[in-house]
């Protein structure tokens, strides 16, 4: 039995651990390598639980410390390059890039350079360099297979036919925490408002997008990369139980929806074990007893923010890194206290609208673009 090694970038976010659940007992998935932004106590006991050769931490304060919590048999790298030479020195089968924002840009490059099968949970990665990633990635022949449960939904449903016979894919959205409310009420929500999701376990920064329905435009902007779609086939409903993840409708008019209970383990496990399915103790879909499916229209304030990730399909360029960076820093600081909800979705939109137009760009471009619209946000935040 042939043994892939697996690289987990993110490892103790949800993603990560999810990931490790996964990995725990499976004898054909190995992890040769975890990496981390900060949390150097959890990476360590990740560490002694499956003995990888590298271990990262981004915070070079915390490398001493994890070094000795970690012993003997595994290196530690440390510092903001930390987790690109993790990649580059344990050259994985696999890397499951589970980090959050635009730090899993260049070790996802790096990643490309090896030939590693990149699993993608970190859909800024996309957002901001998918037109440098995926020709990247298709001149070394590297597999893209999507972790997100939309694309991975999206991913599974295209076996049924040719790439160019889908007239449209509609992705789902829960709506996130804030659904039902009134505008007015939404506009003052609380962090513990927002981030209360009625059917998903997700980290923090996630759970925010959910509610203001920005993870809906740059899952978006992924599916525009990963599938070679238009923006014209990409549409989002409200879909609150959360069964469906996404819809694909051939030219003939058939619909292929991929069902699933809103478990991110199971897009982890088909990720990492692709092309093959790991057999998991996963309860049946009982779809009597869940009686029946419903779908909403988006709200004004959900176009909103779909209609963001349409605009940075069409714009291109600078945008996506713009709108990324934009709104994690928007995200920061109303996690901080330091923003309302109902400034989030506009200050990305503000933007937006001041970014230059740009059409050959290069990865320099898109960092120096990211701290333009961190810096921005901070400013006009402050």
């Amino acid at each position: 039995m042939s043994v892939k090694r697996i690289a987990i970038l993110g490892s103790t976010g949800s993603i990560g651990r999810q990931a490790m659940d996964v990995v725990a007992g499976e004898p054909s998935l190995r992890v040769v390598a975890l990496a981390a932004g900060c949390n150097w106590r959890l990476l360590a006991e990740q560490a002694r639980a499956c003995r990888p050769e590298w271990v990262a931490i981004a915070d070079p304060e915390a490398a001493g410390p994890l070094a000795e919590a970690v012993g003997p048999g595994t290196a530690v790298l440390a510092g903001p390059d930390a987790m690109t030479k993790l990649v580059r020195e344990s050259s994985p089968d696999v890397l499951l890039s589970g980090i959050v924002g635009s730090a899993g840009l260049a070790p996802t490059l790096a990643a490309i350079e090896c030939g590693a099968t990149l699993a993608i949970a970190n859909k800024e990665t996309l957002v901001m360099a998918g037109a440098m990633v995926m020709p990247a990635a298709q001149a070394k022949g590297v597999p893209v297979l999507p972790v997100d449960s939309e694309h991975s939904a999206i991913f599974q449903c295209l076996f049924a036919g040719r790439r160019d016979e889908v007239r449209h894919v509609t992705i789902t959205g829960s709506g996130g925490a804030l659904r039902d409310w009134d505008p007015q009420r939404v506009e003052a929500a609380t962090v513990q408002d927002a981030l209360n999701h009625p059917t998903w376990q997700m980290g923090r920064k996630i759970t925010i997008d959910s509610a203001t329905l920005m993870n809906k435009a740059l899952e978006m902007i992924e599916a525009h990369w990963l599938f070679g779609l238009s923006p014209e086939q990409i549409q989002v409903v409200i879909h609150p139980e959360s069964i469906i993840h996404s819809l694909v409708e051939f030219c003939d008019g058939s619909v292929l929806a991929q069902l699933a209970r809103p478990d991110m383990t199971l897009p982890i496990a088909y990720a990492l074990t692709y092309p093959n399915r790991l057999a998991r103790p996963t309860p049946s879909l009982d779809l009597a007893a869940l009686g029946k499916l419903t779908f909403r229209p988006l709200s004004d304030r959900f176009r909103r923010s779909v209609e963001l990730g349409y605009e940075v399909i069409r714009r291109g360029g600078l945008s996506g890194a713009v709108v990324n960076a934009a709104n994690e820093t928007a995200v920061e600081a109303f996690l901080a206290g330091r923003l309302r909800f109902g400034q989030i979705v506009p200050l990305v939109e503000e933007l937006l609208n001041k970014t230059p137009r740009k059409a050959d760009i290069t990865v320099s471009d898109l960092l120096c673009a990211d701290g333009w619209a961190r810096e921005t946000v901070n400013s006009l935040i402050r």
